[in-house]
């Protein structure tokens, strides 16, 4: 992992290892594997950011499941979220009486899971559960159940393993965070 990247004029600084990743990935997998053994869950990844967690998650599952994708939009090109949230791609799947998984790369304001919690919920899914790689508490502005967290991390802007800056960044290992 590099000691600092330079990005745009900005610095970002080490914050969570591959290694750290990779083995939090695998205990989220086993603790979801566990929790929906016998059932079939379909796992809903929030495009775009959450790609590369979503697939290293998928590959780590011991248990039979299907997979989709939302696509939706609040950051844009800023480091902060807008607050508006926008459906740029819905589901291909029906998901009513189906147990669902959400898999999010980083869930800080809580507007886009309230977005989506009240999406699904409207399609009467058996269950909805949330997945995410990365909680930053302190920026929270709803109050939105996660079931499985990787990492509760400070309010700092984050890039790497699919988070990125201005839509780059997203293929570093590791995740950094912008130097203060």
């Amino acid at each position: 992992m590099a000691k600092q990247l330079k990005i745009n004029g900005d610095t970002f600084v080490p914050m969570i290892s591959e290694r750290r990743i990779k083995t939090r990935v695998r205990e989220l997998a086993r603790k979801i594997s566990r929790d929906y053994k016998g059932r079939i869950p379909v796992f809903i990844g929030i495009l775009n950011g959450s790609v590369v967690f979503f697939a290293d998650l998928i590959r780590e599952i011991s248990i039979d499941c299907e997979v989709d994708f939302l696509k939706l939009s609040s950051y844009g090109d800023a480091k902060i979220s807008s607050g508006n949230v926008h459906l740029l791609k819905d589901l291909n799947c029906q998901i009513g009486g189906r147990d669902i998984i959400i898999v999010e790369d980083i869930v800080d304001s809580g507007l886009s899971m309230q977005f989506i919690h009240n999406l699904i919920t409207l399609q009467n899914p058996a269950s909805f559960r949330v997945v995410t790689l990365l909680y930053k508490p302190k920026s929270m502005k709803t109050n939105v159940k996660l079931d499985y967290v990787g990492f509760t991390i400070p309010s700092d802007f984050v890039i790497g393993y699919g988070l990125d800056y201005a839509q780059r960044e997203r293929n570093l290992k590791s995740i950094y965070k912008l130097k203060a």
